[in-house]
């Protein structure tokens, strides 16, 4: 095991699962050969055979182990069975609770479950389950937010909370450079989660544009206005675009389901009509008018300068972490 690995993995570097299927085979693969943990995202709807060509390519891509992410808020249990099945490493859930039954099934197929938490409340009952680790999410990430506290406040709680148990706490929410992740480690951390930064990658299946605007943008806003019809109560970080900007003051009972189409994808090999203030980025098949649809993005988007292989953003974040730690901290 290497520099601050995690989950028998040789980096404790997290490619976060990024929806709704931006972080395919293609990036997942690229992470683990890179010693990181690579998260497919599953489908927020049942099709288990779907979901295990899904796996699979990914395993012609890559001899390392990896993982997927599933949202819990939509419905997933077929889905489930098949990961299990399938004895993907590690196994992400997010938007909802960790029951016992679940832990059991995971870990009698020698799958490890990782929830992503956004409160003290939530790690506290993913602990009594048993967990293999903890994501704890700040506010500044990108995408759908499930808590109100700040990286810097939130990660040491759950620390102190986890304390003997070695449950490995990993951070995310606007972690995108080496910078971070040794903030994130003195907080006492001992991984980190990284989204925006692996969607500005060549290997993500982002739509170019999407990826250009990442660039090209360096402020983000925490809203509800986008998908608020699919995925109520869901609030999201989103780039601060042109389009965004103009509707940022949606009235709340407007939602998508009333808008007209404005582009089409083709997700996780399905058509889907793109209604505007839909809850869905844009992909490389998406269609239309792709700088009016929604844009998610965590607070570190502005420290993101060019886009990078993914083996080499998992390279630089351990160097550039290595060295600060050297140079800046180590005493005589």
């Amino acid at each position: 095991m290497g520099w601050r690995g995690i989950l028998g993995f040789e980096y404790g570097i997290v490619q976060a699962p990024l929806g709704p299927d931006i972080s395919g085979p293609e990036l997942a693969a690229a992470v683990a050969n890179a010693g990181a943990l690579g998260l497919l995202r599953a489908p927020d709807w049942e099709c288990p055979e779907y979901v295990r060509e899904l796996i699979r390519k990914t395993r012609s891509l890559t001899d390392k182990p990896f993982g997927i992410g599933v949202v819990l808020a939509f419905p997933h249990e077929e889905n489930l069975k098949v990961i299990l099945d399938e004895k993907v490493a590690v196994l992400q859930l997010y938007w909802g609770e960790v029951s016992e039954e679940l832990m059991c099934k995971a870990h009698d197929a020698g799958v490890k479950v990782v929830p992503q938490v956004g409160s003290v409340e939530a790690a506290e009952k993913a602990i009594s389950v048993g967990v293999d680790a903890i994501i704890v999410q700040g506010r500044e990430a990108g995408g759908h937010v499930i808590g109100q506290d700040a990286l810097i406040t939130l990660v040491p709680r759950v620390v102190d909370l986890v304390g003997d148990s070695n449950i490995p706490v990993i951070a995310a929410g606007g972690i995108v450079d080496g910078r971070g992740y040794v903030a994130a480690l003195a907080l006492g951390a001992q991984g980190v989660c990284l989204g925006t930064r692996f969607l500005a990658t060549e290997e993500s299946y982002a739509h170019p544009i999407y990826k250009k605007k990442i660039l090209e943008f360096e402020k983000t806003e925490y809203t509800d206005v986008f998908g608020r019809a699919r995925w109520p109560k869901a609030p999201h970080r989103v780039l601060l675009t042109p389009f965004f900007s103009n509707w940022r003051s949606l009235p709340q009972h407007e939602t998508e389901a009333n808008q007209p189409v404005i582009g089409h994808s083709t997700i996780h090999g399905i058509e889907k009509e793109i209604q505007r203030f839909a809850g869905t980025v844009p992909n490389r098949t998406t269609t239309g008018d792709i700088e009016s649809m929604v844009m998610f993005a965590g607070q570190g988007v502005g420290l993101i300068k060019e886009i990078l292989p993914a083996a080499e953003v998992v390279k630089g974040l351990v160097k550039e972490a290595q060295l600060l730690i050297q140079q800046k901290f180590n005493t005589p």
